[in-house]
């Protein structure tokens, strides 16, 4: 029995950068040498093992065979007689088809270090067509890497595979799960060019493209995820962002986030036109009384779409005008009860006018 880390781990410490977690396979096991070696089996598609110490997971090698659409469409056969060369096989790019034995020693079959130094993304084999969760891999790696381009032969066969419909059966959740990992590498605006260049954009995400820049700008300000889900979706309508939450199954914070935006920023933008009352309005509507740190989350959004620096600054100096009123005060002072949340109102309003 052989361990190998196999893997990004591989290829990241070969580019010089952090591995993160590391994966590793195991090859010429059996799942009853595993168990009585005091490895503890989750895998439920596939043999996994935690490791007794580490709780770090360890794959039988396996081969897969195509057996019907989509991720889940797949058998796998895991056995002691399974080599190396052939786990590596079934792997996406060349640059993630290494291993590394005990000894630090690459095993490179597939020629992932030449890819690694001609910084190109090329897929190991014709197998690459039958998951489609690959054509997403490949452009979130571009978002991660962006000096790499996607080689033409597996540029060619990413659109093919989108032609036969492919991308039509992945799962919302596969989807956001590489789609929000794009999202937050050094160049998201490159996993959207990607997608859209093999033509899986519509069927992923009815074709939305970020508008130009925004994440961008997003990265260089180290904004969270939800605001970047809410600059990509800032060019939406009210219903498209809604539909595409519940297509995505967005997280709710993201999906909040992406409805507040549109919903508001024309009034978060133009504060300098809006009443007191409208300013108001706009931070109830924001819920902004209640949920300050998201609201300030909501602000951060702006610089990226053109708002002068100051904006969000002026915004929160207006925020706690309105926060800062005695609201049990007033309502201890105010005899009937239906005249409580006028006299708020009111007072909200007049310490708004007197914010500098």
């Amino acid at each position: 029995m052989k361990i190998y880390v196999v893997g990004g781990a591989v290829r990241d410490r070969l580019l010089g950068l952090t591995p993160g977690d590391r994966d590793y396979v195991v090859v010429g096991g059996s799942p009853d040498e595993m168990i009585a070696a005091g490895y503890q089996p989750v895998g439920k598609d596939f043999p996994v093992f935690l490791h007794p110490q580490t709780h770090e997971e360890y794959a039988l090698a396996r081969t897969e065979r195509k057996t019907g659409q989509g991720y889940h469409g797949f058998s796998c056969y895991a056995a002691p007689d399974v080599t190396l060369e052939e786990d590596l096989a079934r792997r996406d790019l060349t640059i993630n088809a290494m291993a590394e034995d005990a000894t630090g020693a690459v095993i490179d079959p597939y020629g992932g270090q030449q890819d690694l130094q001609a910084q190109v993304f090329r897929h190991v084999s014709e197998a690459f067509a039958e998951d489609p969760v690959r054509i997403l891999r490949v452009a979130r790696f571009a978002a991660r890497f962006p000096q790499f381009t996607v080689a033409p032969e597996t540029q060619s066969l990413m659109c093919s595979m989108v032609r036969s419909g492919e991308t039509k059966h992945l799962v919302a959740e596969r989807v956001w799960q590489e789609v929000s990992r794009g999202l937050m590498a050094d160049q998201p605006e490159r996993m959207f060019m990607v997608l859209a260049n093999c033509g899986a954009a519509p069927d992923l995400f009815a074709g939305v493209l970020p508008p130009a820049g925004l994440l961008a700008c997003a990265v260089q300000k180290h904004l969270s995820l939800p605001v970047r889900v809410a600059l990509w979706l800032s060019a939406c309508a009210d219903q498209q962002v809604s539909a595409l939450a519940k297509d995505l199954r967005l997280p709710t914070d993201c999906k909040d986030m992406a409805l507040l935006l549109v919903r508001y920023q024309k009034a978060l933008l133009t504060l300098d036109e809006l009443s007191a009352e409208d300013q108001l309005n706009t931070l109830e509507r924001c819920d902004a009384l209640r949920r300050t740190d998201r609201f300030k989350e909501l602000l951060s959004a702006l610089s990226c779409l053109g708002a002068d620096a100051l904006l969000a600054e002026r915004w929160l100096k207006t925020l706690a005008a309105a926060a800062g009123v005695d609201a049990g005060a007033i309502a201890l002072a105010v005899r009937t009860q239906e005249h409580i949340a006028t006299r708020i109102r009111d007072a909200r309003i007049e310490a708004i006018q007197n914010v500098a």
